[in-house]
């Protein structure tokens, strides 16, 4: 089979794109033929080392996949189409290929109808909505969620899953992205150029938001804290290397916590909780992303170049799809 994948960690120009053998099911697992995978930020991390995981040479990279199944295990059966949100960490050999052997309890249904390349650009960003939402801060019907960074990938899907359970979201982000973000769900879209921004935050939630969600990485805690409610949550995921001011002070007199978290640490339970929602939210149409370039799964490298901002390409928001 063809696939993508590294013999040793390094840059996007070290990914090679050739035969390797197909894979084999072991036990609890099925192999599924690939028909479309997507490029994460994280999937880079892993490939130059930043990111400490097991890794085992060669690594076919990637997280995320829509396939068919080839040869079943457990409830699925050939011809059944799945998806799966969690390859390529922990000594699981990724998605970049035409066949990937997936452990059954990380395989999900895809539902009737779905389009697998418009499934496969929210797999990842929403599994990490759901898990930063529902299982760090405990997100309620009725509370106001701030977003920053909301026309990312992941921001998107905060935005459309923290509205489909009733919470209020407002909304910050390049003016460009407005629209986009009012589609999403946002109650209120603030331009993140706009130096008065926070102050429209504080007449917009004068009693202070709930969740502090930022997808930008910057973190300037010295200025969003205060404009948490007493109780607020502040959910941590972006910004490997950022370093951040925190004031101590308004954190703990008013009992506001921090939750930082990667969904590949995530348990099969906590993944087959979210699927649950990812699955739901597929069907109703409330969860899409946008996708800037589809490609094939030769160029792989290019994909990886663009994601880290080296390669001049398709510009603008959106996933990058990979077709093997």
């Amino acid at each position: 089979m063809t696939a993508a994948y590294i013999t040793g960690f390094g840059g996007a120009d070290d990914i090679r794109t050739g035969p390797l053998p197909r894979p084999v099911p072991g036990p609890g697992e099925a192999l599924v033929r690939v028909e479309a995978v997507a490029a994460n930020h994280v999937d880079t991390f892993v490939r130059s080392g930043a990111y400490a995981t097991e890794v085992p040479f060669p690594f076919v990279i990637g997280r995320d996949l829509v396939g068919t199944v080839e040869s079943g295990a457990g409830s699925f059966a050939p011809g059944d189409r799945v998806w799966c949100n969690s390859l390529g960490h922990d000594g699981r050999q990724g998605a970049f290929a035409q066949y990937a052997a997936v452990p059954v309890d990380r395989l999900f249904s895809l539902p009737a109808g779905a389009d697998p390349v418009a499934a496969v650009s929210v797999l990842h960003t929403a599994g990490t909505a759901h898990l930063g939402l529902f299982r760090e801060a405990r997100l309620r019907a009725g509370e106001t969620v701030l977003v920053e960074g909301a026309g990312g990938g992941v921001g998107s899907a905060v935005v459309q899953l923290a509205t489909a359970a009733g919470a209020r979201v407002i909304a910050v982000d390049r003016a460009e992205n407005a629209e986009w973000c009012r589609g999403c769900g946002a109650d209120q879209v603030l331009d993140r150029a706009d130096p008065e921004v926070h102050a429209a935050v504080r007449r917009l939630a004068p009693g202070g938001v709930d969740v502090l969600w930022d997808c930008s990485g910057r973190h300037d805690l010295e200025t969003t804290i205060p404009l948490l409610a007493r109780g607020g949550r502040v959910v941590l995921m972006a910004g490997l290397r950022a370093r951040a001011v925190l004031p101590v002070g308004a954190v703990y007199t008013r009992d506001i916590s921090l939750h930082g978290f990667v969904i590949s640490n995530a348990s099969v339970a906590d993944l087959a909780e979210a699927a649950g929602t990812i699955n739901r939210e597929l069907v109703s149409g409330r969860l899409r992303g946008r996708v800037r370039a589809r490609l094939p799964l030769t160029e792989a490298a290019r994909a990886h170049r663009l994601l880290e901002g080296r390669e001049g390409g398709p510009g603008g928001p959106g996933r990058i799809v990979l077709i093997p």
